[in-house]
């Protein structure tokens, strides 16, 4: 059967972490990265060949060198990739190998892969029997106050338009695992709440993280008076979450761990 269409923009996908590889905003991603250290160290192994997905500081390169032999990188952005010395692909288009690693690690770039069903099944080919697979990535109800201001900023100017990224939840993502042939597959969900003065201010992070719309059919912009409706909507739903006078948003990072069979 031919291909699904592509929803990311894979140009646009690779320009957005290009854009924000210039000066990139990491708080998110360097806590998903700790969090996946302290996970290995609970599993008490060295590895001999690890591949690091997403790279979008050079040095995670050498602290994953603390537990493996020898780490690669890959990351879809051309200066996150050079930075790190690491390979430049997308995901689902890279030829893996079979039984190369014993580690695979994945931060920040599972969400937007287009075809992540066959790109997992590539992870799983890539590793040796009884070995993990480990990551995370932005899924469940993260951004919900953003999605609800621009979709009122919509209805007021009568211009509904997808603007925000499909998220996966915990169960689809176990059950992807699982079909790419993984075993014991786990994934929890690290809740994480930022505070904001303004919509302006999130999405200048969301762009400092690469995370902005790059779907392939996307609305086109609408202009400074629906920016103004979207940033008043925010405030204005947010108001019961305040804290010393800055606005609530949610980010849900969600954690895996899966494992190739034994022989």
């Amino acid at each position: 059967m031919p291909a699904p269409p592509d929803l990311f923009d894979r140009r646009l996908r690779a320009l957005r972490r290009d854009r924000a590889a210039r000066r990139p905003e990491l708080f998110l991603n360097e806590r998903a990265f700790a969090e996946c250290l302290d996970r290995l160290d609970d599993i008490k192994r060295r590895f001999a060949r690890a591949l690091l997905i997403g790279v979008p500081d050079p040095g995670w390169i050498d602290r994953l060198g603390a537990i493996a032999d020898r780490v690669d990188g890959l990351d879809p952005g051309p200066l996150f990739a050079s930075a790190a010395n690491a390979t430049c692909a997308e995901e689902d288009r890279h030829a893996y190998g079979n039984e190369q690693y014993d580690l695979v690690i994945a931060i920040g770039t599972l969400d937007t892969v287009n075809q992540l069903g066959p790109a997992l099944a590539a992870i799983r080919r890539s590793l040796r029997p009884d070995s993990a697979f480990i990551g995370a990535l932005v899924g469940g109800d993260s951004l919900a106050a953003l999605r609800r201001a621009m979709l009122a900023a919509d209805r007021q100017t009568g211009h509904a338009a997808a603007r925000t990224h499909p998220r996966i939840d915990p169960a689809t993502l176990a059950g992807l695992l699982g079909a790419a042939g993984f075993v014991m597959p786990v994934v929890d969900v690290d809740r994480v709440t930022l505070r904001y003065a303004s919509l302006a201010a999130l999405v200048r992070d969301l762009r400092a993280m690469g995370a902005s719309n790059m779907l392939a059919e996307r609305a086109p912009p609408r202009g400074r008076h629906w920016a103004a409706l979207a940033a008043a909507a925010f405030a204005a739903d947010a108001a019961g979450a305040r804290t010393h006078e800055r606005i609530e948003e949610r980010i849900d990072l969600l954690h895996f761990l899966a494992w190739s069979t034994p022989r």
